[in-house]
């Protein structure tokens, strides 16, 4: 059989970012594909751009990885201007127009805008600062930005939207935030064969930054996913056929 070389490879990706009552949380799948190969089940898609701003990455892992690096290379040096000309962190004021984080949104658009023939990099971006708690921005494909309460995307967030509109709830409580978004990458990754392996989170907060781990077997499991129970083939290995439950 001759290989396509120059086709595309589909490419699998859930993440996800949600407000709460007193921040905000991220997570995501493990699973990095490339066509029916997964080329890394383990990968952690959320990365540190400043010490209160992660972003979730999805599309081209070299693309976001590129676009990351960038990005957080800038802030570095905007962080230390911002420092030394107020005499505060970068983790104040995140709204002011010279702050950090709002050249981090300046610098996305860019580099989605500009590149974008070149680049397939959807991503979701998330803080917490005193003056204006935690925003969840979503830059799609092509560079637009939108800030909303929560947001999805990668190839599992179509399975997740009918799931959004009836799980998400105004003003929820850390806990309630983090027990969503768990459920929805399991389900993902439950639906689509492109996500899969671990679910990681990012909660950011007033008290810092919380990383947390999930490994695929304390994952909620889902009704493609449980075994069968009284089954007819549960039957016929049975020594003693009982009759199947209604």
């Amino acid at each position: 059989m001759d290989l396509d070389l120059s086709a595309p490879h589909s490419m699998g990706t859930t993440i996800i970012g949600v407000t709460y009552n007193g921040g905000v949380i991220l997570g995501a799948d493990s699973r990095t594909s490339t066509g029916m190969y997964v080329a890394n089940r383990a990968s952690d898609k959320i990365t540190q751009l400043t010490d209160n701003v992660y972003v979730c990455r999805s599309g081209s892992a070299a693309d976001t990885q590129v676009i990351s690096d960038y990005v957080r290379y800038f802030l570095h040096q905007h962080t230390s201007s911002w420092a030394t000309g107020n005499g505060e962190s970068s983790s104040q004021p995140l709204y002011a127009s010279n702050h950090p984080f709002v050249r981090k949104k300046k610098l996305l658009i860019e580099i989605c805008l500009t590149c974008q023939n070149m680049l397939k990099a959807g991503v979701i971006v998330g803080g917490w600062d005193k003056y204006g708690g935690g925003p969840i921005y979503s830059v799609p494909l092509g560079g637009t930005i939108l800030r909303q309460p929560f947001s999805i995307g990668g190839s599992g967030s179509s399975y997740l939207y009918g799931f959004f509109d009836q799980a998400w709830k105004e003003r929820m409580t850390r806990e309630e935030a983090e027990h969503l978004v768990i459920k929805a990458a399991s389900l993902a990754m439950a639906c689509d064969g492109a996500n899969g392996g671990v679910a990681r989170t990012v909660t950011i907060n007033a008290e810092g930054v919380t990383r947390k781990f999930y490994g695929g077997d304390t994952l909620p499991l889902w009704h493609n996913e449980l075994l069968p129970t009284n089954s007819l083939l549960d039957i016929l290995s049975s020594s003693v056929p009982e009759p199947m439950s209604t």
